[in-house]
This record gives structure tokens, C-alpha cells and sequence, in this order.
């Protein structure tokens, strides 16, 4: 009788290790991908807490000097425009506190200023008031009957702006039944100050002669003591301000007295003396 031995086969094994070889793969790739993401976790820490920190030179064995400032943190002033400076993005000097504060603040400034500058230079009216006739002189010339009047006249002209005017000239004229009897022009009188007041007095020979010959007899009449006749009186002034012209013209009808001189003082009535003068 023979025996045979049958061969013993170890597969259940074999199928277990090849499971067991074949999870080993799977379990190395899962760790490293953990440990690369700790790694770049860490990195990005590291980072961060680096951003927080100056600029320090180390002067170690393994350290390099920076090239650009030598070490001292400053670069030469020539190199200005040569170099490029690396902020990281989360630095505060990219953000500015305040920026919208700043610009409002400006705007505001501006059209304050502004404001005030139109309404302390924009232009305003000068006023003229005809205050009266201040002084009459009169003279006569007999042989050729005319009568010689000099009629000085006072203005008050008001600066209603906030800067200097000046007064370049007052022009004048005397009409008398529609004729012009007499012209007058000042140059250069005065400066008048901020929102002041002047009170300027002009002077116009007036002259009563050919057709108005008759007024001869009229005006040294002895037996009338006022001898008053009507003028028309027309006054012009000229004022000047930042290169700007500007004039002003007014007309009255004012009664004059022939017969002899005449002052009027402020506050009291007119004087009036009836001698003629003789021509000189």
C-alpha cells in the first residue's frame, strides 16, 4: 500500500499578505498629504509671524548682508529711483487710516475758502449823494455884461466793498435854459478805504455871457436881495478798483444865487451879501 502525500498549498496566507501589502500604499499617501499640509499650515505661520517683526540684520555665519543697504537699513540717496521696494500686502502702509476723513476735510477747506474769497471780492456799487452847493464866488464884467460864477459843489461817494477804491476823476457841467454854462474835471482825488465814506468838493467856473446877456441886469438888480436862478447840475464819477472801471453820473436841479457870494456853512443857513464884485 502506498502512500501519497498530497502537496500542502498555503494560499489563504498568500491572500492575506497580499491584502495586507496592498492597504500599505494607501495608508504612506494619507500620511504624507497630512504632513504636507501641516508643513504648509506651519509655513504660512511662520510667515505671518515674520511680516510682524523689522527688518533685523543677523550677522551670523550663516546669515547674508543685504546687498542693497549694506546692513544699516537705509539705502544711499542716489539710488532712489534705481530701487524697488517689496511691501508685503497686509502691510498698513497700503492702507491708510483716515484717507476718506482727509478728503472731505480737504473739499471742505476748499470751498470754504472759496466762499469767502467771492464774497469778500466780488464787486459792489459805489454810492455818489449830492450833499449841495457849498460856496458861490461872483464877479462881473460891466463893459461886456457878463457874470462870472464859480460854483463849488460837495459829493459824499460810499465804498460798500471790502477793499480800497480809488476816486480817478470827478467830471462836472452847469446847464443853464439847456445851454452849458460850464465844465469841470478833477484827476487823481482820493483813495477811499473798506466800506468808508469821503466827501470830495469840486469847483465849475460857470460864465453868463452873450445870448445870456440879459442875466447881467438881473443879477446886480440892487432892489432884489436874492437873486436865484435855476441850474442843472451833472456830476460823473470815475472810480477804479482791480483794473475795473467803474462810473456813476448823477443830475440835480439846483438853485444858485447871482447876486453875490455866497457860503454855506454846515449846520446853519446860507449867507448871502448882495455887493457885486467888480472883475478883476
Amino acid at each position: 500500500m502506498t502512500n501519497k502525500r498530497q502537496p500542502v498549498t498555503s494560499d489563504p496566507p498568500a491572500v492575506t499578505m497580499g491584502k495586507a501589502l496592498s492597504l500599505l500604499p494607501k495608508q504612506a499617501c494619507h500620511e504624507d498629504s497630512q504632513d504636507s499640509l501641516t508643513t504648509t499650515q506651519e509655513d504660512d505661520g511662520k510667515r505671518e509671524d515674520v511680516s510682524q517683526f523689522p527688518y533685523v540684520e543677523f550677522t551670523g555665519r550663516d546669515s547674508v548682508t543685504c546687498p542693497s543697504c549694506q546692513g544699516t537699513g537705509r539705502i544711499p540717496r542716489g539710488q532712489e529711483n534705481q530701487l524697488v521696494a517689496l511691501i508685503p500686502y497686509s502691510d498698513q502702509r497700503l492702507r491708510p487710516r483716515r484717507t476718506k476723513l482727509y478728503v472731505m476735510s480737504s473739499v471742505v477747506v476748499c470751498l470754504l475758502l472759496s466762499s469767502l474769497a467771492v464774497f469778500f471780492l466780488f464787486p459792489r456799487t459805489i454810492d455818489v449823494s449830492y450833499v449841495g452847493v457849498k460856496s458861490i464866488f461872483v464877479t462881473y464884467d460891466e463893459d461886456k455884461r457878463i457874470v462870472y460864477l464859480n460854483v463849488t459843489n460837495t459829493l459824499n461817494i460810499t465804498n460798500n466793498n471790502y477793499y480800497s477804491v480809488e476816486v480817478s476823476n470827478v467830471t462836472a457841467q452847469v446847464q443853464f435854459s439847456k445851454t452849458v454854462i460850464g465844465k469841470s474835471r478833477i484827476n487823481n482825488i482820493t483813495a477811499i478805504s473798506p466800506l468808508g465814506m469821503e466827501q470830495v468838493d469840486y469847483m465849475v467856473p460857470t460864465i453868463l455871457a452873450d445870448d445870456m446877456s440879459y442875466m447881467y441886469d438881473y443879477c446886480s438888480l440892487q432892489t432884489i436881495k436874492v437873486h436865484n436862478i435855476v441850474v442843472m447840475m451833472q456830476v460823473t464819477v470815475t472810480t477804479m478798483y482791480f483794473g475795473h472801471m467803474e462810473q456813476v453820473t448823477q443830475e440835480m436841479y439846483q438853485y444858485v444865487d447871482c447876486g453875490g457870494n455866497t457860503t454855506t456853512l454846515r449846520g446853519a443857513q446860507p449867507k448871502v451879501s448882495n455887493a457885486p464884485i467888480p472883475p478883476e
